[in-house]
C-alpha cells in the first residue's frame, strides 16, 4: 500500500472530505490518467487502486492526466479491496446490471445529493468503478450500500472509465454549486435600458422614413413591429445599442455627404 502525503487540496466546490474514487483492477495507465483528469475537472481528489494490471507508478497515467497532478501522486494502491474500502463509512458501486442483489439503485443524479448529505453528516464515502472490461463483479455489488446505474441506450450502455468517473463526479460537483442553466455573457457591458433601446427605434424609424424604406404606408406599423421583435429578441447591452445608432448616423451623413467634381 502507498500512504503518499495528501498534498494541499485544490478547490472541492465547498466539500472538505469529496468521495474517494476506487478503481478496481484498472488495466489500462492511460485509463487510469484520464479517470484522474475527470476527477479534477469535478473537484475530486483521492483515488484509490487495487491491482492495477501494470503496476504503479505508470507513466501512461501521469500523462495522461493532463496536469491532475495532485490526484496521480496521492493515489494509493492496494492488494485487497477490503483494505481499500476500510475507512469508508458508505460505499457505492457502478454498474450497469444490478445482477440479483437487492439493493438501493441511484442514477448520477440522484446519487450527487445523496452524497453531499451523507458526507454533511460526517461520513467517508467512496464509489467503486470495475475493470475496463469486465466491470464490477457480484461481490463488488455485496460489498456495496447502494448501486449506481447510468440511465442510457438500452441497447448500448458501455462506458469507458473516464466517461463513467465524469459522469458521477459531474453530478457530485453540480449538487454543490449555484449555477444558473442559462446567462447572457456580457464582459464589461451591461443591459441596455428600456429607454436607450426605445431612444434607439426612433432614431432607427427617421432614418428609414426618410430613405423611403416604408413604400406602403399600411404596411408601416407591422415592419415596425417586426424590426423591433428582431432587436428585443438580442437582449441588447449598452454598447450595442450605441454602436447601431452610430451606424444609423453614419449612413444618413454619407447619404447627405457632398459628391466630389471629379
Amino acid at each position: 500500500m502507498n500512504d503518499t502525503p495528501t498534498a494541499a487540496r485544490p478547490e472541492t466546490a465547498g466539500v472538505v472530505n469529496p468521495p474517494v474514487v476506487i478503481l478496481i483492477e484498472p488495466q489500462l495507465g492511460e485509463n487510469i490518467g484520464k479517470a484522474a483528469r475527470a476527477m479534477l475537472n469535478c473537484g475530486l481528489v483521492e483515488m484509490r487502486l487495487v491491482r492495477p494490471r501494470d503496476g504503479w507508478p505508470n507513466e501512461k497515467a501521469v500523462a495522461n492526466a493532463s496536469g491532475a497532478d495532485i490526484v496521480i501522486e496521492n493515489t494509493r494502491i492496494f492488494e485487497r479491496e477490503e483494505d481499500a474500502l476500510a475507512d469508508l463509512n458508505r460505499i457505492y458501486v457502478t454498474t450497469a446490471r444490478t445482477r440479483d442483489a437487492v439493493k438501493p439503485v441511484f442514477t448520477p443524479r440522484g446519487l450527487g445529493p445523496e452524497m453531499r448529505a451523507n458526507i454533511g453528516h460526517g461520513e467517508k464515502i467512496g464509489v467503486i468503478f470495475g475493470p475496463e472490461r469486465t466491470g464490477v463483479r457480484n461481490e463488488h455489488i455485496a460489498m456495496a450500500d447502494a448501486v449506481v446505474t447510468v440511465p442510457l441506450n438500452p441497447g448500448f450502455t458501455s462506458l469507458n472509465l473516464a466517461q463513467a468517473v465524469l459522469l458521477i463526479g459531474y453530478e457530485w460537483w453540480q449538487a454543490g454549486v449555484d449555477v444558473p442553466d442559462y446567462q447572457m455573457m456580457l464582459n464589461d457591458s451591461f443591459p441596455a435600458t428600456r429607454d436607450e433601446i426605445e431612444r434607439m427605434f426612433v432614431h432607427l424609424e427617421d432614418e428609414l422614413d426618410e430613405s423611403g424604406f416604408f413604400r406602403v404606408a399600411e404596411k408601416r406599423p407591422a415592419m415596425m413591429r417586426n424590426i423591433r421583435n428582431i432587436f428585443n429578441r438580442v437582449g441588447m447591452t449598452h454598447q450595442e445599442v450605441q454602436t447601431i445608432r452610430g451606424m444609423v448616423a453614419a449612413m444618413r451623413g454619407a447619404k447627405h455627404k457632398p459628391k466630389s467634381d471629379d
